[in-house]
């Protein structure tokens, strides 16, 4: 778990299923991923990332306002193959009533903090469609800059942020 000044990030669990479909199981947030998410998909992510902390000892976490323990999304470090590497990636997906409140980036600052703090990695990215131009906005909000670019197995262009461990 870690906190910032607005937010809580803590592991996700099962009763975090309805505020986590409401914003996976909405169209305008999931219109860059391959499908937009039903309540079998939802209960997968969940058990997914509740497997993650048990292996590696993070995953995506619930993204909770600090004043009133509402879930509005979740946000966290995940292995991922990005142009056929696994690389440690930042995602985040935010409800869209709480969309452009600086909230995507104040996550993705507390998990990119946590992670070099917590893990031996020097370098973590976020990866996204190229059309994707408010997560590409919050990536470099979050301190990263582009790394590349590349076409998904979808034909689909992506690109690839990346941010260093500062020394």
């Amino acid at each position: 778990m870690t906190e910032t000044r607005r937010l809580i990030l803590r592991e996700m669990d099962d009763n975090d299923f309805d505020a986590l479909y409401a914003v996976l199981a909405d169209r305008d947030i999931m219109c860059h991923y391959r499908y937009v998410f039903d309540e079998e998909r939802v209960r997968s992510w969940i058990s997914t990332n509740k497997e993650r902390y048990r292996v590696f000892g993070f995953g995506l976490w619930a993204v909770c306002l600090k004043d009133t323990g509402e879930v509005i999304g979740d946000c966290g470090l995940t292995m991922q193959v990005i142009d056929g590497f696994i690389r440690p990636e930042i995602g985040y997906h935010i409800r869209v009533d709480k969309q452009r409140q600086g909230y995507a980036r104040e996550a993705a600052c507390a998990v990119r903090d946590w992670a070099f703090a917590n893990t031996p990695f020097r370098v973590l990215y976020s990866y996204m469609h190229t059309a994707n131009l408010p997560s590409s906005a919050t990536a470099r909000s979050a301190g990263m800059t582009l790394c590349g670019t590349y076409t998904d197995e979808d034909g689909t262009g992506v690109s690839v942020y990346s941010v260093s461990k500062p020394y």
